[in-house]
């Protein structure tokens, strides 16, 4: 699952990619398209579940699930059109499965604006418009091609016709996809997302990069409350957080940095607020396995059913799925050891159609 971390030039998109990976991969620098390339990087969800199953089990390794973050050069206005990198940026957009739009919510002489001034609402309307116009230039261009299939009686050609029609008269009401999804049936959903990468479909949620001073959650910047208004009412996440502290955060050993946190009075990293929270905006949940040499968190879509959760782990696994012994982490850690669950009888046996839960410890039975 990739999340595209995006924004207006000058944002702090880089200093905040640059604290999810714990690494000065990303440049970071106060002029406009600094990020020309796409920056990448593999981020561990941070998730104390897998270690502690380790430590039970006495496995050797103990891996977490893991995102990937893609740091993408800034948007300016007309980028549908063109402007600054306007197409480059646009494509890699379409790489990923959401987007994560950082927005300054505070103010620096020494930090220019592309916009002249800091305005949340309004630079998240520069972004939103954007990708609409993008959007409705794809959905045209489709309908150009398919016109003459439709005059034809052509019947899946026609039902396309249809879909792309609604897509384009809401965009056209300058709205997004994404709050309209009910609009759409699940095949049709598919065919905006998957054929056509549809940007406005995509979730999203609003980093608000707050300055040092307005630390713990900025209550005193009137500008992130209009923010969260804004986002409220589209339906978008907020995760508030200063790129710049996170970073300093990020460098300190962890004794250090938890002491730096609470002299701050913040529970956790804003970064490990932003990595939930794209777990969460990706409708992700995570389940484990378990043995000697390792245990291990993997990432799958809520309502997965066993057989396919097996695949994840090798589609050996799932070819010769026979059953799944299945015990949810709030049971096991209150006894931590798998042997005595099974003792106790609280592993269950679970066949192919169980849908696997956020927290299940799993051990697939397969025979090949």
């Amino acid at each position: 699952m990739k999340i595209g971390i995006v924004g207006l030039p000058n944002v702090g998109k880089s200093t905040i990619f640059n604290a999810l990976i714990q690494a000065n991969k990303a440049q970071v620098a106060n002029y406009p398209f600094c990020t020309i390339e796409p920056n990448i990087g593999i981020v561990n969800v941070p998730d104390e579940r897998v270690y502690k199953i380790a430590k039970f089990e006495k496995s050797k390794k103990a891996t977490p699930a893991t995102i990937e973050f893609i740091d993408i050069a800034g948007l300016v206005k007309g980028a549908s059109k063109g402007e600054g990198l306007g197409n480059q940026f646009l494509s890699y957009i379409r790489q990923v499965s959401a987007i994560a739009h950082v927005i300054r919510c505070f103010e620096d002489s020494n930090i220019s604006h592309v916009e002249g001034s800091i305005d949340p609402v309004r630079d998240a309307e520069i972004v939103e418009f954007e990708l609409i116009m993008a959007d409705l230039q794809t959905i045209e261009k489709r309908l150009e091609k398919i016109q003459k299939l439709v005059k034809s009686g052509n019947k899946s050609a026609k039902a396309e016709f249809e879909t792309l029609i609604k897509a384009k008269k809401i965009l056209e009401n300058f709205e997004t996809l994404r709050k309209n999804l009910k609009a759409f049936n699940e095949e049709e959903i598919k065919f905006l997302e998957k054929t056509l990468f549809l940007l406005t479909i995509k979730p999203m949620m609003y980093i608000a990069n707050i300055s040092e001073k307005e630390l713990p959650e900025g209550e005193k910047n009137p500008l992130i409350n209009q923010l969260k208004d804004f986002a409220s009412k589209n339906e978008i996440p907020v995760v508030v957080l200063c790129g710049k502290i996170e970073q300093e955060l990020i460098e300190l050993p962890e004794e250090e940095r938890n002491e730096f946190l609470e002299a701050l009075n913040l529970k956790e990293l804003g970064l490990h607020k932003m990595i939930k929270s794209g777990y969460k905006l990706l409708n992700l949940i995570t389940f484990f396995t378990t043995n000697p040499k390792e245990t291990k968190a993997w990432t799958i879509k809520d309502g997965t059913k066993a057989i396919k959760a097996a695949g994840k782990i090798h589609s050996d696994i799932e070819k010769g799925f026979i059953a799944a012994e299945v015990i949810n982490y709030k049971d096991y850690i209150q006894i931590g050891s798998l042997h005595k669950a099974k003792e106790l009888g609280l592993v269950k046996i679970e066949g192919k159609d169980y849908k696997v839960k956020d927290g299940d410890i799993i051990y697939f039975r397969f025979n090949i």
